[in-house]
């Protein structure tokens, strides 16, 4: 290897183990060292989408024996630029008969308005190499020596250090045949590893089949009632489905999520996920989302989860918090809207009443899964404690709906008896017709945060849903049909929306951008529905309660460094090529 140690996270860019990546920071500056299989150039950029278009690209190699490296631009129509203020700084470079080794460094903020900043949101990282080094006339095209993926490089967490020789157990399906639609939940009952006593389960694995990393969205986990039957274990079913078998509903609370994209997690030192207590789980429900839009037939799938446990017990027994808007129509968003937000309340009564009774000492939040759907854009979980809001639990500002995984916090949080917490979703529906509702599949949309936190308590749920009356005045609904007895409901009166759903009023409504902006800032101000609900199907006894949306006095925004005022990028020099690191322009390339 050419590499140096030293490097904290590492990945691998491509699916042949081409092009590895290594890096390390601080709270400064961020520092990379790249190998790839080249003894040409390799091309390194940051990008706002996944594409060409505004990246900031690094293009460097080892030409004679001696390294070189330039920082470019692309612009909006994907022409490659020299950048004027070059902020990458070559560290050093060195190349073998088979392999190149770049290591370079930059600012995380560097105030060029040609460069992207580097924060703790997502990071769309595209790469690139050739087999020749660049010439006088610029790096020659590519091919299909390129690729796109999504990360945070300001991850405090660190890759699993769990020895070869832990005991570990697997809950995977075997050989599901995945349905013929675009969207299946997929649910089967396991039995947890028995042990003869506590362990801890310490680290948890995605096992996702080859293949198939697009088509399984995310794996969720359930406690199950720890009476069942043996015979529960024999065969999976499709979830919230009519014929789905009564122990299903047995499965209330979540012990554990994995999302697309989303590695391994590791518990902290101090922290561990209990297993062989009267309390622990002794059967799971591993319910998983398959997106399949593209109606692919004969697809079957074998994916799951590997869990690594050991009797060595940490100090704390870790639990999970679902936190946001009740999944329900009753959230929903209006076509055509570039911007888009809905709030989902975990709510100072059900915080009070539920760790005012099991911790008033409060617990300790040390890790978050942020989630929605397609039209997610960003996403915060937001803390306020008393008037006085505190800085975001989490927040990433440009969510990609095929990456999500747990974040590690940099520092735990404290969440106290009398807290709130809001979790904001920012969306947009501007390409969209109809309203888009809240619900199970990819095209619907969620809004929740996942929290891992210590010493666990019995509090599941603690999410908000605004009520819907409010949103049907909106659109001039005066009276619905009693008694109800359809799903969704239908609308007596007035005469135009007689007899419809009130989605299909909703879906009726003439929608515009002043109006939709208007029933969002209504929206916001809605009397809510609390959820608070316990393990299992119990409640807390705030649950059902209709309260209002807390005053907001002052808005505190991630932490951020002030630049001078942007201006347009440095004109550079036009390279005389695009460089095509997205298949959709290819052909554009090809033309030149």
């Amino acid at each position: 290897m050419l590499g140096r140690p030293g490097f904290s996270h590492s990945t691998i860019l491509d699916p042949h183990g081409k092009y590895n990546l290594k890096w390390r920071f601080d709270r400064r500056t961020i520092t990379f060292e790249i190998e790839v299989e080249t003894r040409g150039y390799i091309g390194f950029g940051l990008s706002p989408n996944g594409a060409m278009a505004s990246s900031d690209i690094v293009i460097g190699g080892v030409a004679d024996g001696t390294p070189y490296l330039q920082d470019y631009f692309a612009d909006a129509n994907r022409k490659v630029h020299r950048d004027v203020q070059q902020n990458y700084r070559l560290q050093y470079g060195r190349e073998n008969s088979t392999h190149t080794v770049l290591a370079f460094s930059r600012h995380l903020l560097t105030c060029d308005t040609s460069d992207k900043d580097i924060t703790e949101s997502t990071v769309r990282v595209i790469w690139a190499y050739h087999s020749e080094d660049v010439g006088p006339s610029g790096p020659m095209y590519h091919g299909v020596n390129r690729g796109r993926k999504s990360m945070r490089l300001l991850d405090p967490g660190s890759k699993a250090n769990v020895s070869s020789e832990m005991d570990f157990f697997n809950l995977q399906n075997i050989n599901v045949p995945v349905p013929f639609k675009d969207t299946t939940y997929w649910c089967q009952i396991f039995k947890i590893q028995e042990v003869q006593k506590k362990h801890h389960i310490i680290r948890i694995e995605p096992l996702i089949q080859r293949g198939h990393e697009n088509l399984v969205h995310h794996i969720l986990l359930y406690q199950c009632d720890s009476t069942l039957n043996e015979s529960e274990l024999k065969a999976g079913h499709e979830c919230y489905h009519p014929n789905m078998p009564d122990s299903f509903l047995t499965c209330e609370t979540i012990v554990f999520a994995w999302a697309i994209g989303g590695e391994g997690f590791t518990y902290p030192p101090h922290v561990g996920l209990s297993i062989g207590t009267s309390i622990d789980p002794v059967y799971v429900l591993m319910e998983v989302h398959y997106d399949n839009p593209a109606f692919q037939q004969g697809v079957v799938d074998s994916s799951g989860l590997r869990l690594f446990y050991t009797p060595e017990l940490r100090q704390y027994d870790a639990g999970v918090i679902e936190t946001g808007v009740w999944v329900s129509l009753y959230h929903m968003l209006p076509p055509g809207m570039q911007e888009y937000i809905s709030e989902g309340h975990c709510t100072r009564e059900c915080l009070q009443e539920s760790l005012g009774q099991e911790m008033p000492s409060g617990v300790r939040v040390f890790a978050v899964l942020m989630h929605a759907h397609l039209a997610g854009r960003a996403i915060r979980t937001r803390h306020f404690r008393g008037q006085e809001e505190l800085q975001p639990l989490s927040h990433d500002e440009e969510f990609d709906f095929n990456f999500q995984e747990f974040q590690l916090l940099k520092d735990e949080r404290l969440l106290l008896p009398g807290d709130n917490l809001i979790t904001e979703c920012k969306y947009t529906t501007k390409d969209r017709q109809n309203m888009t509702w809240g619900g199970l599949t990819t095209r619907d949309e969620m809004c929740l945060s996942y929290l891992l936190y210590y010493p666990r308590v019995n509090l599941a749920r603690c999410e908000s849903l605004p009520e819907i009356i409010g949103q049907l005045k909106f659109i001039g609904v005066k009276e619905i049909q009693v008694p109800v007895t359809t799903w969704p409901f239908m609308i007596k009166s007035p005469k135009k929306y007689s007899s419809l759903s009130f989605t299909e009023a909703m879906d009726k409504y003439r929608w515009s951008k002043n109006r939709g902006k208007s029933f969002n800032e209504m929206v916001l101000q809605l009397p809510m529905n609390v959820r608070c609900s316990k393990w299992g199907q119990d409640e807390w006894s705030i649950q059902g309660t209709i309260v209002s949306p807390p005053e907001v006095k002052s808005e505190v925004k991630p932490p951020s460094t002030m630049c001078r005022s942007a201006s347009e990028p440095h004109s550079g020099v036009v390279l005389l090529f695009t460089m095509c690191l997205t298949y959709s322009i290819v052909q554009t390339c090809l033309s030149l």
